[in-house]
């Protein structure tokens, strides 16, 4: 189901540890994660000690990423079986981090793999018993 331009805006402007939540609830429900990727593969997010790829809960939140200097990249669903079973290790091998849901303002929590991974592990655990 879309997202509307009002919702997009509210869930935007999420604190850090919000965002991180309401991905988290998102990508359990839906069984997907989000990247922007290119002919190159996954859009690259650095800061002074990590290089982090990106994940966002929705695809409207991934492409308005989507401009600019990242105006060539596509938003691409990743399902949640292969996050775990390829994606996890893959991005943990090459010393890699994701950043959480980064705003506009190129804000988000940055997690390595296996933190995001038992962050997910748990709020699956916690969908069930509902």
């Amino acid at each position: 189901m879309p997202i509307s331009t009002e919702q997009l805006n509210t869930i935007e402007n999420y604190d850090d540890e919000k965002r991180l939540n309401y991905l988290l609830q998102q990508v359990v429900s839906n069984k997907e994660i989000w990247l922007l990727t290119d002919e190159h593969g996954c859009m690259m997010l650095n800061t002074d000690d990590e290089d982090c790829v990106p994940v966002w809960p929705n695809k409207e939140f991934a492409q308005g990423w989507a401009t600019g200097e990242w105006q060539a990249c596509q938003p691409q669903e990743i399902s949640l079986a292969k996050w775990y079973s390829r994606w996890s290790m893959g991005l943990a091998d090459d010393d890699l981090a994701l950043v959480v849901f980064p705003n506009q303002d190129n804000k988000g929590l940055i997690l390595y793999p296996e933190e995001f991974e038992q962050l997910l592990l748990k709020e699956t655990k916690k969908q069930n018993r509902k």
